[in-house]
């Protein structure tokens, strides 16, 4: 990623100047509907990102898009993208700042693989464990892998603890092959 610094950049000063304003976690929802918007429709990520089309025409798709959801210094970073020629860097911006928001409410992201998407039930009781192992507030992530057959995979920070069956299964065989080998005389 080429403008990772120029992202990281902005994304500082909107959550210094979402700070100052005590906004900022208003602005991090917004940073999270933007970046889930432009991740998920691919099209609207290749308009921003055309260097065809003008700077006005991406600015009157933003507003028509954003203008009722969002919070005024969301929309001030749209005209500040705008003016420095920079509003394809939208997407990875966003996603900076809900990065270094997390880091300035201590708040880990934890990624939990399951083969089903999980109950809210289940994600409160994972949260609990979470901060009672970590001492830590986090956010979860759901990702959902239908080739761990069950149980689930849990990454915070740089912890993995891996309860899937596919991995139970791939320890058996390991052992299996292990405890049966007869070597050739």
């Amino acid at each position: 990623m080429k403008d990772a610094r120029a992202a990281l950049r902005y994304a500082k000063s909107i959550l210094n100047l979402a700070i100052d304003s005590k906004e900022e976690s208003e602005v991090n929802n917004d940073m999270q509907l933007i970046a889930s918007i432009i991740a998920e429709n691919h099209e609207f990520g290749v308009v921003l990102k055309s260097p065809v089309i003008k700077s006005a025409d991406k600015m009157n798709v933003l507003k028509a898009m954003f203008s009722k959801k969002v919070n005024n210094i969301s929309l001030g970073l749209f005209n500040l993208l705008q003016e420095n020629k920079r509003i394809s860097m939208l997407e990875s911006i966003a996603k900076q700042y809900t990065i270094i928001f997390d880091f300035y409410k201590n708040t880990q992201v934890a990624k939990v693989t399951t083969a089903v998407p999980i109950s809210a039930t289940i994600e409160k009781q994972v949260l609990a464990k979470i901060v009672e192992l970590t001492g830590e507030k986090a956010n979860l992530e759901n990702e959902v892998n239908p080739n761990i057959l069950g149980g689930f995979i849990l990454r915070v920070g740089d912890i993995q603890y891996d309860a899937s069956i596919s991995n139970h299964l791939n320890e058996l065989k390991k052992e299996f092959d292990n405890s049966h080998y007869i070597p050739k005389i």
